[in-house]
Parts: C-alpha cells; structure tokens; sequence
C-alpha cells in the first residue's frame, strides 16, 4: 500500500466513485423492488451499501477526504433516522481510526526531521499507531526523561492531497447531495479548504496547544497535554488516557454522558476567554474522558486534543453573540434585529420583520432559556426540519439571512459541539456556561457613585 495516494486522477477517480456508486446502488435498489422486496428493507441495505463505501473511500484517502468525513460524522444527529442510523458507525469510525501509514514512511520522517540518531530521543518508540487521522498519525512512546508522549507524523504529501481532494469534492459537491439529504456540503468545503494551511503548520498548532496546556494546567475539569517537541512533520506532546468520546457516545453510562456534555460546553466557551483562541475541530475523535484523579475518584475531567484548527479571538468571543442572545431571551425584537444589522447578519438591502426574526431564533436558543436542557438527537432533527424544510416560514427567513466572515468559524464550531452534545444525548447546564464565560449575556450593572466610595 502507498503512503498516500497523491496522483491526482487516481484521488479523483475514487471520490468520483462516491457519487457514481450511489447512483449505481440506487439501480440495483430499483431491481430489488421490481422482484418484490420491500421498499424498507431496500432502502436500509442501500444506505449501508453506501455507508460502507463512503467509510472504505473516505478512510483509505486520508487528506481532505477523510477530514470531510469527519465534518460530516458530527451533523448526522441532524439527519432522519432512518437515513442516520446506517451511516452513524461508518462515520464515527473516521473519528478514531484510518489506515496506516508504513513503518518505514515513518522512520524515514522521523530521521528526517529529528536526525538519523532519532532513536536514542526516545527510551521506547512503538512502531504500530496509536491513532490515525486526516493529515497524520500518531505513535505512542516513552521519550528521554521518562515521560509518556505521542508523536504525531504528518503524512508526506498531505498538503497536496488535502487541497486536492477538497478542490475536488467542491465540484461533485451537487452530486454528494444524496449521502447526506439535506445538508448544504459546498459551504463546508469552501470552510476547510480556508483552514488547510493553518492545520499543516504544526507551529502554530505547537504554540496553541501549549498555551491552552499552560491556561488549563490546574485545572479541575479539562486536561490539555503539553508540548514536548516540535520540528516540521512532527509534533510531540505528553501522552493521556482516556475513554475516546465515541465510546462514551455508543456505550458510555449516563453519568459518562452528561458529564462529558458538561464539560465540552464549559470548554467551548471558556477556552477563548481564557486563551483568546477557540478549538475549532470539535469532532469526538478529539476529546477523552479521563479518571478525576489516579484511583479512579473524584468527577470525570475532560481530555482535548489536536489543536490544528483554531480561531484567534483576542477578546474572546465577540460581545455582539452574548448581547444578541440576552435580548433575544428578553423578547427584545427590534434591539436584535438592530444589532443583527450593525452586525452583518441582516444586509442593508434586505428588510425583515424583527418579530419574525425573533421566532425563528428562540428554538435555536432554547437550551439557554432553562437552567437544565437535554440535548437528543430528536431536537436536533426537528431544528434541521424547521430550517431546511423549503416550505416553512423559517427556511424562506433563513435564506436571507447573511453569515459575516467574522462569525463563520465560530458558527461552525458552535453547530458541531451541540451536534456532539445531540450525539451525546448530554443533559447540561448550558445556561450557567454562558452566565460565566459569554460576554455580554449578563448585563453588567452600572458603576455608581457609591459604589466608587465603597471600593475606595
């Protein structure tokens, strides 16, 4: 097997087939039903037909192949279940898991990058993977002073194939449409393309990481492992433990769940005041569920990993989302659809009615208008329904509605997470995440006088 498949024809060749198969599958469905099977029993072994296909394609590609797979595995809480339980176990297996790369693709990157001694950095260096993902794979060891690592391998050519297949799944983008109904996939694509370069440079994912590690090093709740080493190619980090959330989805106790569900919304929005950066991949692959302490006692913490992807918020989130969200709970419409204006979101050319508006957020905001929200599958549906539905009042509002640069990243981490959450069937707290970290979704009270007395 290569290391990475990287002639372009080829790489086009197997993501046209995703369509093509589809298409092919949906005849032979066809010949089915014509000798009398039924539409139901069908209609499932073509969708896991499909989702095999899509998992073996997706999977075997790696690059940006395979970091769209992972995209798409946090939005199937959104999807029918009918058509989401086929591809729930394909799609979630393009969180953990890819094939490898050969022993001697990475011995020979690691004597590259480290030196033709790179052995001797490490007291034990395991050749099998630990971990394998869009753009590299992870090896576990021991390095030089005793400490436990994992060493990330970027995979040669990564950057060519990710750009490449990302460049072509943007054109088979209308194709695509069938594997997953209902989702609109060119804005997805055209987002990742934007954050190739970033998540090559693992620089940049060196500095975030460690200043999410320094931020968070005494920290009850989440465990960011440090920094060891960073060269191109390469990146080390102290090595953690843990229930990968995937489990914690498919198997995980209910404590396990609401836990995990707790914490990611405490990280979404505590991470950017804390660091001024925002973890932008918030697929499960990347987070675990470790013990609270050596023994096993004490409440479960949450692991973070893979810090490729980030957003640079220096202030951390913007003031306007926590303003908007506080008046929109308020009933404030006409102050909403104001800010939404000065904002972006409502083009100068368009007017709507700002009641309107207010009833298209209010469901979308529902988690933060009670101390306690269960997040399932089934709500998560019914918001898609609402939006994606061409007939409902909701779509047509939608549709003019503008989502400005600015906001694009945050929107997307911010639908992912609570698709995880949806994923998780999580019950959290969410408003008392967004009363500590969210600026301005608590109104601050206005210094007095008298207060400036007391304070002196």
């Amino acid at each position: 097997m290569s290391d990475l498949p990287r002639k372009a024809v080829t790489r086009t060749a197997k993501l046209a087939a995703l369509p093509l198969g589809f298409a092919g599958r949906a005849t032979w469905g066809l010949g089915k039903r014509i000798v009398g099977e039924s539409a139901e029993l069908v209609g499932r072994e073509l969708q896991q037909r499909t989702a095999e296909q899509m998992f073996k394609v997706l999977g075997e590609l790696k690059g940006g192949a395979m970091k769209f797979g992972q995209a798409l595995s946090v939005f199937e809480s959104a999807l029918p279940e009918e058509i989401a339980g086929p591809y729930r176990a394909a799609l979630t297996k393009l969180q953990e898991a890819a094939p490898p790369m050969p022993t001697r693709t990475v011995h020979s990157v690691l004597a590259e990058r480290l030196g033709s001694d790179w052995q001797d950095l490490f007291e034990e260096f395991e050749d099998k993977h630990a971990a394998a993902a869009s753009i590299g794979q992870v090896h576990r060891g021991v390095w030089h002073d005793g400490r436990e690592v994992a060493v990330k391998v970027q995979y040669p050519g990564a950057g060519e194939a990710l750009l490449s297949d990302l460049n072509q799944l943007s054109r088979f983008a209308r194709l695509l449409g069938p594997l997953i109904p209902g989702m609109d996939i060119k804005p997805l694509i055209a987002e990742l393309k934007d954050r190739v370069s970033e998540e090559l440079d693992y620089g940049l994912e060196a500095q975030a990481q460690q200043a999410h590690a320094d931020e968070f090093a005494d920290d009850p709740d989440v465990v960011v492992p440090a920094v060891v080493h960073q060269c191109e190619q390469v990146l080390i980090t102290e090595w953690i433990d843990g229930i990968p959330l995937s489990e914690v989805i498919s198997d995980g106790t209910e404590e396990q769940r609401n836990r995990a569900g707790q914490l990611l919304a405490r990280f979404l929005f505590s991470g950017p005041a804390r660091t001024g950066l925002l973890h932008a991949d918030p697929h499960p692959g990347n987070f675990r569920l470790l013990p609270g302490d050596p023994d096993g006692e004490g409440e479960w913490r949450l692991g973070v990993l893979d810090f490729g992807t980030v957003d640079r918020l220096p202030g951390g989130l913007p003031t306007p989302i926590g303003d908007s969200l506080r008046m929109t709970l308020d009933g404030d419409a006409d102050a909403v659809y104001e800010l939404l204006r000065e904002e972006g979101f409502v083009k100068e050319s368009i007017d709507l009615e700002p009641d309107a508006v207010l009833d298209y957020l209010l469901p979308i905001i529902e988690p933060a208008q009670v101390d306690e929200f269960t997040f399932t599958r089934g709500w998560m549906r019914s918001q898609a329904g609402r939006v994606a539905d061409p007939r409902s009042p909701a779509y047509q509002l939608g549709k003019q509605l503008n989502l400005p640069p600015a906001y694009l990243l945050i929107h997307r981490v911010t639908l992912s997470t609570i698709g995880v959450l949806c994923q998780l069937g999580a019950t959290v707290r969410l408003r008392e995440e967004l009363e500590e970290w969210l600026p301005g979704f608590v109104l601050e009270e206005p210094i007095t006088e008298e207060d400036s007395a007391a304070e002196a």
